[in-house]
């Protein structure tokens, strides 16, 4: 496996881990050249998943747009990349078991995973997210969203 650090194809596993109910295999890496340390997936090659969107349009599964979003939601808050990254495993899992008939799950249904699981986790990331997800247009439907996390909590 290639460095993504200094380009070397010389590394050694320090550490595999089965995820996903055993359908996929991650690996930590240590470069032996440079010493740099990165994570290799390795997983069953199945029909892609199919993302449909709100106008019937059909995109395969992109978990870097998905990463890119929950990423800007999380900006500045005391979560650290392993736990990200075990976030977006999670929900990918998820995607994958509620679109495993068809290969198929509307963004909507990906949107609210997304919701519940930043919900849990974050309440000022999940607000962030949500913001842009439900297209807040006014004061008022940031509170009522507020509000209605706050409720949850209590």
């Amino acid at each position: 496996m290639r460095c993504p650090y200094c380009g070397n194809f010389n590394d050694k596993v320090i550490d595999s881990r089965t995820l996903a109910n055993g359908s996929a295999i991650r690996r930590r890496r240590e470069c032996t050249d440079c010493g740099y340390r990165f994570t290799s997936y390795e997983r069953v090659e199945e029909r892609p998943l199919m993302v449909v969107k709100k106008d019937g349009r059909r995109q395969p599964f992109d978990k870097e747009k998905l990463m890119r979003g929950i990423r800007r939601a999380l900006e500045k808050r005391p979560v650290s990349g392993e736990t990200i990254e075990n976030l977006l495993n999670e929900i990918e899992d998820l995607a994958v078991m509620e679109g495993k008939k068809d290969s198929e799950i509307s963004s909507a249904r990906l949107g609210e995973i997304v919701l519940d699981i930043l919900r849990r986790m974050d309440k000022v990331a999940y607000i962030r997210f949500a913001s842009v997800y439900r297209h807040f247009e006014n004061l008022e439907e940031f509170i009522a969203e507020i509000q209605k996390a706050e409720g949850e909590k209590k």
